[in-house]
């Protein structure tokens, strides 16, 4: 029989990439909605999400719930960020508390990111250093503080700190291009920042591949091996597309437009994925450059 994935979120942009290559795979994928659903392209089954969901049958567990924070950090935006992210895994919880022993899954990988290390300049940061300080980090460490309560319930669960995901299909990469493509794309604020990314096929695959990886467990940096200064992926960018990268923002302009979100885009992480790599998984896109060529090159 083919083991089961329970993937909370499965409709949106990771959700589907991650339910094509499970299934390709040979998963049986089920999908969680609070609409119902008849069968799509990759996910055949969906089950009800509620305040009580139902993991009977499933071998992993996957949460991509979370409210995008690419907007102004109002108090009613700042509830929906924890309310998508610690409520959900928090349910995710009590769901998983009233099965016996056996009767659900066994691997949780629950949703991070790599904003729990706050600004951190220069320092490389493993999958074990510690959280820095900000609004994200809150967010972040009161995230894995309820994924911890699974843990604690005696499933292998993994923390996944995710970069930037870049794909066609994806926000962030679209929000990226339009400037350049309009011809006033450029660098953020001094643009020597880290960014670290990884493209939506690796960042997929890794994931499969964690839940078969016993020794996965805990922190692990979703991000591909070779994180790009703000500046450096501009001018990475810029090139691709065959477009100018003159301009450049200015912090005050940031934090006009976006409030405290502006100091989320000007942190500087410089996260690498040592546990991915030790245990053995091969990314599909390691550098940028290849990155951008599929993304962009590609037509």
């Amino acid at each position: 029989m083919a083991e089961s994935l329970g993937i909370v979120g499965a409709s949106g942009f990771i959700g589907r990439e991650l339910a094509r290559q499970a299934t390709a795979a040979g998963w049986k994928v089920c999908g969680f909605s609070r609409q119902a659903r008849g069968p799509e392209s990759g996910i055949p089954a969906w089950r009800q999400w509620s305040d009580d969901p139902d993991f009977r049958g499933l071998t992993a567990l996957v949460n991509l719930a979370g409210e995008p924070i690419n907007k102004r950090w109002t108090e009613k935006n700042r509830r929906l960020f924890h309310e998508s992210r610690i409520g959900v895994t928090e349910t995710i919880r009590r769901g998983l508390e009233k099965l016996a022993d056996g009767e659900g899954p066994r691997v949780l990988v629950n949703g991070s990111a790599v904003g729990i290390y706050g600004d951190r300049g220069d320092e490389i940061l493993e999958d074990d250093a510690s959280p820095g300080s900000g609004l994200a980090v809150d967010l972040c460490r009161d995230w894995e503080a309820a994924a911890d309560e699974v843990a604690a319930l005696g499933l292998r669960v993994m923390k996944w700190r995710t970069g930037v995901v870049l794909g066609r299909d994806g926000a962030a990469f679209k929000r990226m291009v339009l400037p350049f493509r309009l011809g006033v794309g450029g660098r953020l604020g001094s643009g020597r920042q880290w960014m670290p990314w990884i493209h939506v096929e690796d960042l997929a695959g890794s994931i499969l591949h964690g839940i078969g990886h016993p020794s996965l467990v805990g922190p692990v940096n979703g991000s591909a091996p070779e994180p790009e200064r703000n500046a450096d992926f501009t001018r990475k960018l810029a090139k691709a597309l065959k477009r100018p990268a003159f301009m450049a923002v200015p912090p005050f302009a940031l934090k006009l437009a976006l409030g405290d979100f502006a100091s989320v885009i000007l942190s500087s992480q410089r996260a690498v994925p040592r546990a991915l790599l030790e245990s053995g998984y091969r990314f599909r896109y390691p550098t940028l450059d290849l990155a951008l060529e599929e993304l962009v090159g590609r037509r």
